[in-house]
């Protein structure tokens, strides 16, 4: 397994592709829905096996100089459970921490919730409800992050 910032045309076609799989269309939604006006100032990785098969995709961009939040974080449905959602988030809160940020916020459906409180994230208030829906709850995780002394 390796965690990496997809570089390439084919590299983010793959990467938008799977976050549709995944996030949008179970639901019905259009193709096009699975990208928002901050992708392009947000940091994205990706998840791929040894043979460069992308197996999970996330997203991490700045609401304010120390508010990191991640969104669109996604596991290929064959690979879910498998541990694979654990190396992308720590890989995502990595990247945050080398980028400055205290906290990171995201809004969890709530089938993921018990994930991200296994990882250290508390619910904080109420989320968005998507597709009227998907309901979401908002967490958040103070980060150990020793860039924030400099």
């Amino acid at each position: 397994m390796q965690v990496l910032a997809p570089t390439t045309a084919e590299d983010f076609r793959q990467y938008y592709e799977l976050r549709w799989k995944v996030l949008r269309a179970p639901w019905d939604q259009p193709r096009g829905s699975e990208r928002d006006a901050l992708d392009d100032t947000s940091s994205h990785l990706m998840l791929v096996d040894a043979g460069r098969t992308l197996l999970g995709v996330g997203r991490l961009h700045f609401n304010t100089i120390r508010e990191a939040q991640i969104r669109y974080m996604a596991i290929d449905i064959p690979c879910q459970r498998k541990g694979l959602g654990s190396i992308l988030l720590s890989a995502l809160e990595n990247r945050a921490c080398e980028l400055g940020a205290a906290m990171i916020v995201l809004d969890a459906r709530e089938s993921a919730l018990g994930f991200y409180h296994k990882h250290g994230y508390l619910a904080c208030g109420s989320g968005h409800v998507l597709f009227n829906r998907i309901a979401h709850l908002q967490m958040l995780k103070a980060l150990d992050n020793p860039a924030q002394g400099k």
